[in-house]
């Protein structure tokens, strides 16, 4: 029952807020934007942010995904976009259900990253799917999560809330790869699209 509960609160939480899910997503990507802009490294100018743009909302890719902790697991590196490489290891396994589909994403920590307090709980996860050089950036896109908000081996994936790397918009910049263990065999119609130059 503690479960159930759990997950009805997930779901529901934007309307508790008197907020619909689409308005909570077009807050979101407002905000998102903005804080793309004040990088210090900015990859887009302020006069292309109107070229960012995304799929409509669509709730069905809220889910809930299950955990699994993956603790010992051995630190590896993904290659970047600019032929560098960076140092992960493997945190989790998020498995989920799309259109009566199971898929897993497999959830990763920067080795760097977590000896800073701020990204110590943060969640990588790149992942590439099949909208990838039509619809999407062909070098995949991301998501962020937070281990903070894993709950009774359970937390809310978004893909709504999925975004392209740096490297989507310009040269010069260190982008994490997906491994090919976060492909996805179906489209993911949903967050931000292929920036148009």
């Amino acid at each position: 029952m503690k479960n159930i509960l759990f997950i009805i609160s997930l779901l529901t939480g934007t309307a508790a807020l008197g907020q619909s899910y689409s308005d909570s997503i077009v807050t979101y990507r407002k905000k998102y934007i903005e804080e793309l802009l004040a990088e210090k490294r900015q990859p887009i100018k302020p006069a292309d942010a109107g070229k960012i743009s995304f799929f409509p909302p669509d709730v069905t890719y809220r889910v809930i995904a299950e955990v699994r902790e993956t603790p010992g697991s051995t630190p590896f590196m993904i290659p970047t976009h600019s032929g560098k490489q960076k140092p992960f290891r493997e945190y989790c396994t998020l498995t989920f259900t799309v259109k009566g589909q199971q898929y897993t994403l497999h959830a990763y920590q920067g080795i760097d990253l977590v000896k800073d307090t701020v990204y110590k709980d943060h969640l990588f996860i790149p992942f590439r799917d099949r909208t990838n050089y039509d619809q999407t950036y062909g070098g995949g896109r991301y998501i962020d999560l937070s281990i903070k908000d894993i709950s009774a081996g359970r937390i809310l994936l978004d893909l709504n809330k999925s975004y392209n790397p740096y490297c989507a918009y310009a040269e010069g910049f260190n982008c994490p790869i997906p491994p090919n263990e976060n492909t996805l065999p179906i489209e993911i119609p949903v967050g931000e699209k292929t920036f148009v130059h």
